[in-house]
């Protein structure tokens, strides 16, 4: 589905990062991740060339940067030689009781997520008109009602719909398709990690843990970052050539507003 395209992608060490990379390499494209951790990336990569025999190049850099955006573009770039498709994937936002927040929270919250998103976008625009390529945010569900102890990530979230439709429509002039999808519970290692806290704290099996939170979601199940790869693969091949300007939610039935 994606013979001969080249994709860069932030947040690609772990979870739907790293699920997306390997399902595009598994369908024909060579990959570039980016994330923080040199070793984490590293590890990835290599089990990912194992398995598909893709081309897998990694990237080190903290987003939050103000140029690390447009330098992972470029080496994309260069390594590929061109640039078929970005997914703008990294950014994780603090989760507190409002009054717990500090401004520097939510200043990092924007600079991981709306920022290098925003810059991400904007350095591989003039590679994306060349290839006719696309663009795929990954933002989350959050964005579509407030939450007391998210309102870091809610209004964050929200920010990216936003982005997402102002570009959809420059890029319906540009040539550059423009689509987001919203996770809702997805078992990350961050939420792993939070069913390993709950099964400590109360001695509840993993499958108790995770019932609770498709419980306290109201979805159907806890999604698999696979679900989420799954999706943009569709998106950004040329099967899904139709979708453009979409913000399409992929939680379960976690969210019950029209």
């Amino acid at each position: 589905m994606l013979s001969g395209k080249s994709a860069v992608i932030t947040g690609g060490s772990q979870g739907i990062g790293a699920a997306i990379a390997e399902s595009f390499a598994e369908n024909g494209a060579d990959v570039m991740i980016v994330a923080r951790t040199e070793a984490v990336l590293a590890e990835t990569a290599g089990r990912i060339r194992e398995k598909t025999g893709r081309k897998v190049e990694i990237l080190a850099t903290d987003l939050r940067d103000a140029e690390a955006p447009a330098a992972a573009v470029e080496a994309a770039s260069k390594a590929f030689g061109k640039l078929d498709i970005v997914v703008n994937n990294a950014g994780a936002t603090k989760r507190a009781d409002f009054f717990e927040l500090t401004d520097e929270d939510f200043v990092d919250g924007f600079a991981l997520k709306f920022f290098s998103m925003m810059r991400m976008t904007k350095a591989a625009w003039p590679g994306l008109i060349e290839t006719g390529g696309s663009v795929l945010n990954i933002i989350g569900v959050g964005a579509r009602y407030g939450a007391p102890e998210f309102t870091i990530g809610g209004p964050v979230n929200s920010a990216c719909h936003n982005f997402t439709k102002a570009m959809a429509e420059r890029g319906r002039a540009d040539g550059v398709r423009v689509n987001a999808i919203n996770p809702g519970p997805v078992r990350t290692p961050r939420l792993q990690r939070n069913i390993e806290r709950m099964m400590a704290e109360r001695g509840i099996t993993q499958a108790e843990a995770m019932d609770e939170i498709r419980a306290n979601f109201q979805a159907t199940r806890v999604g698999e970052p696979e679900d989420i790869a799954n999706l943009a693969l569709f998106v950004t091949s040329a099967k899904g050539d139709l979708l453009h300007g979409s913000v399409i939610d992929m939680d379960g039935g976690a969210i019950k507003a029209l």
